[in-house]
């Protein structure tokens, strides 16, 4: 196992190298080949990951991790639609980002480059898989793809059409790599090794998050789960309230934008809870409430301390009341794992505390959380949704995967 995983990792670096013979044209023909490779393979993709869905039935996996592993023709089109989308973005490689001249004549650009060989460790979801490639290539990084055994057939189907559309297109070298085992313990090896890969970005459970971020002797950007709120202020308009609530749980409750926590002003409580649970009603939501909330619904589930941290990622919602938006902000900072947070309200000053006062990746006003997303964004894809502060936050693109160098140029100019 040492020997594979060390054989891959220093062939990644090798060709990290290779990327700065593809110039913005190459790339961009290469994706839209990709797009198209994946359309027309949709049939054998799908065969691929029937396989795993029906296993994962068969082992009685929960409804969350079957919608999160599930593939059909509608989310193989948006995985095209992806790709398509990151070759019409604007490439971030040799991007100056500013210039200066100096008294001494010397001419100092910041340039804009890859960071070399990003390692994604993800779950049940096989539309990372092109999502990651498509991201990595067009920002000229290496990518190493470990997914989890759950997704294995998914992955290799998808892995195996995009190297393949790549060859195609006249590239000479792999800038994409999957790891083929499946065992726990190479991932516990590739952590380790920092001399070949340069960033590692886990997608996943909290736990998996932990795991590599104590494992790595590698650089970790953390994707840590989403607790995400929506704060039904005292002046909403209830009707877009309920639409954009509905929409934040139930149109796709197992992904990590979904909202897991409403806080409601004591002002519109009375009026805004029975219809909130009216329209929950339709789609058996289940409603874990504090007591204030209790006194409005009575045959809701008292919520406990616990449940204002929880990621339910199902159909499963914790309620609160709330006296002020102070309340509301000092919640969310409290409980939130800092990716998204929105405000429902048509008092301009009270969004602007919202926004600036919540101390998360993404703050949202009038919005569900779901467009907490890096196509929805405008991306193309993301490479995962960040929740530290440093090197980057939010949905990641093309420029969070870059790093920059200095470029200095002179005319024989020594230091004394």
């Amino acid at each position: 196992m040492d020997e594979y995983v060390k054989q891959l990792s220093k062939k990644a670096k090798v060709n990290s190298y290779l990327f700065y013979q593809l110039n913005t044209e190459i790339k961009n023909k290469a994706l839209l080949s990709m797009a198209d490779a994946l359309w027309e393979e949709k049939y054998f993709i799908l065969s691929e990951n029937k396989k795993d869905v029906d296993k994962a039935k068969a082992k009685g996996m929960k409804k969350s991790f079957i919608d999160r592993l599930s593939l059909d023709e509608k989310r193989i089109s948006q995985m095209c639609l992806s790709l398509k989308e990151i070759a019409n973005l604007k490439d971030p490689i040799g991007e100056v980002i500013c210039g200066w001249r100096r008294p001494n004549g010397l001419f100092i650009n910041k340039v804009r480059v890859p960071i070399g060989v990003i390692l994604i460790i993800y779950e049940a979801r096989p539309n990372v898989t092109s999502d990651c490639m498509g991201l990595c290539f067009k920002s000229s990084n290496i990518s190493i793809l470990r997914g989890g055994s759950d997704s294995i057939n998914s992955n290799l189907a998808i892995f195996k059409v995009l190297k393949e559309a790549v060859r195609k297109s006249g590239i000479n070298f792999d800038p994409f790599f999957l790891v083929e085992k499946t065992e726990h313990e190479v991932i516990e090896i590739l952590l380790k090794e920092k001399d070949n890969i340069d960033l590692v970005i886990p997608r996943g459970g909290e736990e998996l998050i932990k795991k590599v971020t104590e494992s790595s002797l590698i650089p970790v950007i953390k994707h840590y789960k989403g607790v995400c709120h929506i704060f039904v202020d005292e002046f909403a308009r209830l009707n877009m309230a309920i639409n954009i609530c509905l929409n934040a749980k139930v149109q796709r409750p197992s992904v990590c934008n979904a909202v897991e926590t409403i806080l409601v002003h004591k002002k519109v409580a009375g009026e805004f809870l029975p219809l909130l649970k009216q329209e929950f009603d339709k789609y058996n939501v289940r409603i874990r409430g504090d007591e204030k909330a209790l006194q409005i619904l009575e045959d809701i589930e008292l919520a406990n301390e616990s449940d204002w941290f929880n990621e339910y990622l199902d159909l499963i919602v914790s309620l609160r009341v709330v006296d002020s938006i102070d309340e509301a902000i000092a919640h969310i900072n409290l409980y939130g794992s800092h990716h998204t947070d929105s405000i429902i309200t048509e008092n301009i000053n009270n969004a602007t505390k919202f926004v600036n006062e919540v101390d998360s990746a993404c703050c949202f006003v009038n919005v569900s959380t779901r467009f907490s997303d890096g196509y929805e964004f405008g991306l193309g894809a993301e490479i995962g949704i960040s929740t530290d502060k440093l090197h980057a936050r939010g949905p990641m693109g093309l420029e969070e995967l870059t790093t920059y160098k200095y470029v200095v140029y002179g005319s024989g100019q020594i230091r004394s």
